[in-house]
C-alpha cells in the first residue's frame, strides 16, 4: 500500500480517485482537513476498502510514525501543502508550519521507519514530493522556460516555504540516504478545486453574475497542466523515476491570466447563449509581488519516461467548467462564512 498525504484537497483528491480507478493497491489517506480539504470530493468512494482516511497533521510525529508502523507503506507521497499565494501573503505563518516544518517532521519520522525496513524494501521504498514551479521564481516574456537545473528565486512566502521543503527533501537523500523524488508543476485547474484558484474563482463568479476580479493588467502568463494529467506523471514517476531526481510536469499550455478569463466566459456563453459574462470583469489591483510569468520545460519527463499529457487546454477547460456545472452543491458546501470573507478581504482593491 501507499501513503498518500493532502488526500482531501484539489490535487491530492483527484490523486486517490485516479490511482484507485487504474490500481488495486490499498491508499492510507492522511488529511488535516483545512478549509481546502474536504472529504465530499472523495464521496465516490466512500465504502471502499482500499481507501483509509486519517485526519490528522504532518507535523504529528507521534501519528506519523503510529501509520508507518501500522501499514508500513512501499512509497509516500506529500501533496500536504499551504498553497495559496494570496493567503501566504496575508499570513505567511501557516506556510512556514506547514510547508517548511511539516515537511521536517515528515521526513524525520519516515527517515527512521526507511532505515528499520529489510534490505529489498528500503531499495523499493520512495518519498515522492509534489512542489510547484513556483520555487523557480518569475521569467521575461523572452527567457526559455524554467528546467530542473534552473536556479531557484522564490518570490513569495508560499513559494519561498516551498522551496525550503524542496531543499530539504534534497538534503535527506544526499545526507541520509533517503530514496527521494520531487515533482515541480505548473498551474493546476480541474474538478475540486477550492474556488479561490483563478479558474474556478472565475467560473464560480460568472454563475454567480459576481464581478470577474483580475489583478493589474491580466498580463501574468502561466502553464496550465490539467489535474489528471498531472495525477498520471506522479505515478509514472514513482514508477520509473530515477532517485534523487527532480522532474518538472507541465501542460506545454502558457497563457495569460485574461485570455483564461475570456475563454471561460465564452466557454459558459455556449451553454448560457441568452447570457452575457464579459461584462463581469473588473480589474483590481495587482498582488505585492506578482511574478509575471511561469513556464515549464516538461522535456525530461517526456524524454525519460516516456509522459506527456493528454490533454490540451482546450479540452481540459471545457471538462473542467462541465464539472462545475454539474455540481453546484459542491460549490455551495464550501462558500463557507470564512470563504466569503476571505474574497472581500483579498479583492478590496477594484479600480474598474
Amino acid at each position: 500500500m501507499i501513503l498518500v498525504t493532502g488526500g482531501a484537497g484539489f490535487i491530492g483528491s483527484n490523486f486517490v480517485l485516479n490511482w484507485l480507478v487504474q490500481s488495486d493497491e490499498s491508499i492510507v489517506n492522511l488529511d488535516k482537513l483545512t478549509y481546502a480539504g474536504n472529504l465530499k470530493n472523495l464521496a465516490s468512494i466512500q465504502g471502499d476498502s482500499r481507501h483509509q482516511f486519517v485526519q490528522g497533521d504532518i507535523g504529528d510525529a507521534h501519528l506519523i510514525a503510529r501509520i508507518l508502523k501500522q501499514h508500513q507503506p512501499r512509497a509516500i507521497i506529500n501533496f500536504a501543502a499551504e498553497s495559496h499565494v494570496d493567503r501566504s501573503i496575508h499570513g505567511p505563518e501557516d506556510f512556514i508550519q506547514t510547508n517548511i516544518l511539516g515537511t521536517f517532521r515528515l521526513l524525520e519520522v519516515v527517515r527512521g521507519y526507511w532505515g528499520e525496513l529489510d534490505a529489498a524494501e528500503k531499495r523499493d521504498f520512495r518519498f515522492l514530493h509534489v512542489s510547484t514551479d513556483e520555487v523557480y521564481g518569475s521569467l521575461a516574456r523572452e527567457e526559455a522556460a524554467f528546467t530542473e537545473q534552473h536556479r531557484y528565486q522564490p518570490n513569495s512566502p508560499y513559494s519561498a516555504s516551498k522551496a525550503s521543503s524542496d531543499h530539504l527533501v534534497r538534503a535527506y537523500h544526499h545526507t541520509y540516504g533517503l530514496p527521494v523524488l520531487t515533482t515541480n508543476c505548473s498551474n493546476n485547474y480541474g474538478p475540486f478545486q477550492f474556488p479561490e484558484k483563478l479558474i474556478p474563482l472565475m467560473i464560480v463568479n460568472a454563475l454567480e453574475g459576481k464581478p470577474l476580479p483580475v489583478y493589474g493588467d491580466g498580463q501574468q502568463i502561466r502553464d496550465w497542466l490539467y489535474v489528471i494529467d498531472h495525477c498520471n506523471a506522479i505515478c509514472r514517476v514513482l514508477e520509473a523515476g530515477t532517485v534523487g531526481e527532480v522532474y518538472n510536469i507541465g501542460g506545454w499550455n502558457e497563457k495569460p491570466n485574461i485570455e483564461i478569463i475570456h475563454k471561460i466566459c465564452g466557454l459558459l456563453q455556449e451553454t448560457y447563449p441568452d447570457s452575457s459574462f464579459q461584462h463581469l470583469i473588473t480589474y483590481v489591483t495587482d498582488r505585492p509581488g506578482h511574478d509575471r510569468r511561469y513556464a515549464i520545460d516538461a522535456s525530461k519527463i517526456e524524454r525519460e519516461l516516456n509522459w506527456k499529457p493528454a490533454d490540451t487546454f482546450d479540452s481540459g477547460i471545457r471538462k473542467t467548467i462541465q464539472w462545475y456545472l454539474q455540481h453546484r452543491s459542491w460549490i455551495t458546501d464550501v462558500q463557507t462564512g470564512a470563504y466569503r470573507e476571505w474574497m472581500e478581504k483579498n479583492y478590496a482593491g477594484e479600480r474598474s
